[in-house]
């Protein structure tokens, strides 16, 4: 058990390093395709007034889309580097904050917030079904989780059994081609 623990570990490690090495073009590389599963996504999930925390939260290009209407946003992510400049999107509103941190141990308490989202997360996670157990703990049990997965880490199959042996029933699901990940929004039916 020691060993995979120290495994995933390392895995993390490396995406961290990875997107710390990448933190400058990350806008340049990947905003189109994440703006299009954001507006998916706030099509499908109410934010206004919500507490809304996004892991995963890159150089929080989400801010934009759902600041204006959310109570709040949290922001977490694990590269440092990323979320340099996630605080900066962060600065041009009050009620958007940004923490480092481990999608798989989140600094939070059970049911706090309304709306969880995780955009192209779960494909760099050593046991995706764990990132999602931690989502669902977080999330009030009424409240929506939106998650994305990956088509070439995911077929279609293994990403609904995922969800739904995680114990959540997908209320919307979109498979749009000019998407690279699945985009689908969970209901807790545990």
């Amino acid at each position: 058990m020691k060993d995979l623990v120290v495994i995933g570990w390392k895995n993390k490690l490396k995406v961290m390093q990875l997107y710390d090495l990448t933190s400058e073009m990350y806008e340049e590389r990947y905003a189109e395709e994440q703006k299009a599963k954001y507006l998916i996504a706030l099509k499908n999930v109410e934010v206004t007034e919500a507490a809304v925390l996004d892991v995963g939260c890159g150089s929080g290009l989400f801010f934009k889309e759902a600041a204006p209407k959310a109570s709040f946003i949290i922001g977490v992510d694990i590269s440092r580097k990323l979320l340099q400049h996630a605080k900066q999107q962060a600065g041009d509103f009050g009620n958007v904050l940004v923490l480092q941190a481990d999608a798989d141990h989140l600094p939070f308490q059970n049911g706090f917030f309304d709306v969880v989202l995780s955009f192209t997360v779960l494909q760099n996670m050593p046991k995706p079904s764990a990132t999602l157990s931690e989502l669902k703990r977080v999330t009030k049990p009424v409240g929506r989780v939106v998650v994305t997965g990956l088509k070439r880490f995911f077929s279609l199959t293994l990403f609904t059994d995922l969800l739904e042996a995680a114990g959540f029933t997908i209320v919307s699901f979109d498979d749009s081609e000019e998407l690279k990940c699945y985009v689908s929004v969970l209901v807790d039916n545990t």
